[in-house]
């Protein structure tokens, strides 16, 4: 990467003006280390054309204007003003370019702001620069070959053999080798064990990446994974049918496990105040629900907040003779809709009429929705075949707990699809499963045990659906 922007960036610097102008911006916008600075930035850090707060809202350094990500391109453009600066993470964009761009100058202003900000946060900022060996260098200039994503790529497309009625462990296992920071921290190796060779799930799954990732295209079977399953999960055991739900929470459990036997048990790691695991499956799935309960006579609430790594939402009507939801939106709405109940309120100390009401206190990276399409009870085991349509893009904020005035700036809770399990049969005793996965971009492709297929999107979004996988679209700094 040049140390030098473009030649609009040099034209830009030629003008102390303009410097003083991002310098200004930056520290109020970006960095608001201060109570006056974030004070202005709450005031006005809004777009002026749409009146939103984002997404990705950018200020003009040509003028008094801020817009979000649609607008400030329509409104440089159209004013022919050649910069803007994204409030985010302070990043430079070139509206001659269309593109955002480096300069090692204007680094050092953003730099020098962020290390004088009093509040700001600088040990994400204290990183010192990669200094490259002469192995490392000699390692590099010899190694320059890129590998060029396409269509037509197979990189991360394996077949997994049924090995007796274990297609819902295979439809898992691609959704899980499809989900993009899992995948990344296991193809860094950062799983460290000292087990005997073939005793740890962890290590299997490790390994089953390094497979799906290393170019090959020929199924696998895999007998000790599922044996290692069979161990630590006793009752997915034996040649039967099983749940893929079950499994993948199942898997969940083993992984959390493992990774956190691996790790030192130090107060660093162990965030006692609340209670946060550091293993990588609690950290990419973890989210919270909330609980109110409010008492019809005193209006007392008794807030709940319990962790979980999936929703499982009921497809039915609440009541009887309500309506019956078509819409993941829907299910969501009914999940989250408050009910009447009989409570023992603390406050009153009697049994009293209230309302409960479960809302999302905090969303993971990685959100499942399980579509309870089962039945199991003892006189009735059918399943719920009701068509839910689920989108490719879903916004959380509808169903969050926290309002606006607990966070003056909005979050983004967008999340995206990325694999889809279904399930074809009539009970959860028999039946085949299937999954879709997003391989890169829009590409997406079907696994049927060891047959992988080319899928249009639009027949994803056909599909029944009984496990559905969504990613969050920004990630968070914490």
């Amino acid at each position: 990467m040049s140390a030098k922007g473009c030649l609009h960036v040099q034209n830009l610097k030629r003008h102390p003006q303009n410097l003083d102008t991002f310098k200004w911006l930056h520290t109020v916008f970006v960095v608001a280390g201060s109570p006056k600075s974030h004070e202005i930035k709450v005031s006005n850090a809004w777009c002026r054309t749409c009146k939103n707060r984002g997404p990705f809202l950018h200020a003009c350094l040509g003028c008094v204007y801020f817009g979000c990500h649609k607008h400030i391109r329509e409104h440089t453009k159209s004013q022919k003003h050649n910069f803007s600066l994204e409030l985010s993470y302070g990043q430079l964009h070139c509206t001659a370019c269309g593109d955002y761009v480096y300069d090692a100058d204007i680094d050092a202003i953003t730099m020098e702001n962020k290390m004088n900000a009093a509040e700001f946060r600088k040990r994400l900022f204290e990183c010192t620069s990669w200094d490259a060996t002469e192995e490392e260098r000699d390692l590099l200039s010899h190694k320059t070959k890129k590998i060029c994503i396409t269509p037509e790529c197979t990189i991360g497309l394996r077949g997994l053999i049924n090995l007796g009625a274990t297609c819902f462990m295979n439809c898992i296992l691609q959704a899980l080798m499809h989900t993009p920071l899992l995948r990344d921290y296991f193809l860094t190796e950062r799983h460290n064990c000292n087990n005997v060779q073939g005793a740890c799930f962890v290590c299997e799954i490790s390994k089953l990446y390094q497979e799906f990732y290393n170019g090959d295209t020929f199924p696998l079977a895999l007998p000790c994974l599922l044996h290692l399953t069979w161990k630590h999960a006793t009752h997915l055991a034996g040649y039967r049918q099983q749940d893929a739900h079950e499994f993948f929470i199942a898997t969940l459990n083993i992984l959390h496990n493992h990774c956190l036997d691996t790790m030192h048990k130090n107060n660093e790691l162990l965030d006692r105040e609340n209670g946060k695991c550091p293993c990588i499956i609690d950290k990419i799935y973890t989210g919270s629900l909330q609980s109110d309960v409010v008492c019809q006579k005193c209006n007392v609430v008794s807030t709940k907040i319990d962790p979980l790594w999936d929703f499982s939402l009921d497809l039915g009507p609440v009541t009887l003779g309500g309506k019956q939801p078509t819409s993941l939106y829907a299910v969501l709405e009914q999940f989250t809709r408050a009910e009447l109940l009989s409570y023992m309120c603390s406050s009153c100390g009697t049994s009293q009429e209230s309302t409960k009401q479960l809302t999302m206190k905090t969303l993971p990276i990685v959100i499942n929705f399980h579509l309870k399409r089962f039945q199991h009870s003892e006189e009735i085991k059918k399943k719920i075949s009701t068509v839910i349509s689920f989108p490719e893009m879903l916004d959380m904020t509808p169903f969050m707990s926290s309002s606006s005035t607990e966070n003056p700036y909005p979050q983004d809770n967008r999340y995206s699809l990325f694999a889809v399990i279904n399930h074809v049969g009539t009970s959860i005793m028999s039946g085949h499963y299937t999954a879709y996965v997003r391989h890169h971009r829009d590409i997406w492709y079907k696994c049927n045990d060891e047959i992988i297929t080319r899928a249009k999107f639009e027949e994803v979004l056909a599909s029944e659906g009984y496990l559905l996988f969504y990613h969050k679209h920004v990630l968070d700094y914490e």
